[in-house]
């Protein structure tokens, strides 16, 4: 199981700006791109689909809910030095939700995507 891929779905108002996002600031390859509704890419063992609101994911629900991006979800990547990627990443103007949060597992921050999704950078504690 260790090699299978995980698949995470993100709504994102533009899938151009997200995958250069995703692909400029945290290492992302582009596996495939059909702008302006769906692109997949890929970091690892994540494929992380971002699909617009041209994509079938975007559809209204029969209730008239529409999906969109945003919320408390969000996707875990371990780092290996968090206050490296934190500089890094404000150095280059990505947007943060808080500062860095240590507890007994580690220290995490998050990031906010161009359309609002959360991004949790996570460095465990020493052992």
């Amino acid at each position: 199981m260790a090699d299978e891929t995980v698949n995470v779905r993100y709504m994102v108002e533009n899938v151009e700006a997200s995958v250069e996002w995703y692909v400029t600031h945290l290492g992302f390859s582009l596996i495939s791109k059909h702008a302006p509704a769906f692109a997949d890419v890929r970091r690892g063992a994540l494929r992380l689909l971002l699909s617009g609101p041209a994509s079938s994911a975007g559809r209204p629900m029969p209730d008239g809910e529409q999906p969109a991006p945003g919320g408390w979800n969000r996707i875990h990547l371990v780092v290996d030095d968090l206050s490296a990627e934190v500089a890094r990443l404000r150095a280059s103007g990505v947007r943060f939700r808080n500062d860095v949060v240590t507890g007994p597992g580690g220290a995490q921050i998050l990031i906010v995507d161009p359309s609002g999704n959360l991004v949790e950078l996570f460095q465990p504690a020493q052992q």
